[in-house]
C-alpha cells in the first residue's frame, strides 16, 4: 500500500480511537501504537515530553520499540533541535547529523516533529525512527503534523 493511502488509513484509525479522548497520555500512547503498526519502516515510534520542572529538557514519553532515551537536553540531537526551533526535523542519515544521540544505534534516519496543545505551547515531540536511510519524506511531515494537530490542539 503507498505511503499516502496509509496514512490516510491510520489517521482516520487515529481519530476514532482517540475522539472524545482528553488525556494526553491516553493519546500519545494510542498514536505511538497505531503508527507504529501501520508502517513496516518505523524502528522506534514515539513521544518525549517536555519536562514540567525544566522546560528545557525533554522525557522520555509512551513510545514502541526499543528502549528510548530518558532525557534529552533541547540543545541535543534531532529531538532537541526539534523542541527548540518549532519546526520539523526530517534527518536522512542521523549519523550526519550534528550532536546526534544514539539512544539506539539500528536508528539511521529519523523524523520528530513538535506537539503542541490548544494555546500553541509545546507539549512534546513525536520521534520516529528507521533502520533504513533516507525512510522520510514531505509525505511523512505532512500526515504527521496534520495528525498531531487534530490529536493535540481539540
Amino acid at each position: 500500500m503507498q505511503k499516502e493511502s496509509l496514512y490516510k488509513q491510520v489517521a482516520a484509525e487515529i481519530k476514532s480511537v482517540t475522539e472524545g479522548e482528553n488525556n494526553v497520555i491516553a493519546n500519545m500512547a494510542s498514536v505511538s501504537c497505531l503508527l507504529n503498526m501501520a508502517f513496516d519502516d518505523f524502528f522506534w515510534v514515539g513521544f518525549y515530553l517536555v519536562d514540567p520542572l525544566n522546560k528545557e529538557e525533554l522525557v522520555v514519553g509512551p513510545y514502541q520499540g526499543t528502549l528510548g532515551c530518558l532525557r534529552i537536553s533541547f540543545n541535543r540531537g534531532v529531538c532537541g533541535a526539534a523542541a527548540k526551533t518549532g519546526t520539523t526535523q526530517i534527518v536522512d542519515n542521523v549519523h550526519e547529523f550534528p550532536d546526534h544521540i544514539a539512544c539506539d544505534s539500528q536508528t539511521n534516519s529519523e523524523i520528530v516533529v513538535p506537539v503542541y496543545n490548544k494555546d500553541h505551547e509545546l507539549i512534546a515531540v513525536l520521534d520516529v525512527d528507521s533502520t533504513k536511510f533516507s525512510t522520510f519524506d514531505e509525505t511523512d511531515q505532512r500526515w504527521l503534523e496534520k495528525i498531531l494537530t487534530n490529536v493535540f490542539t481539540k
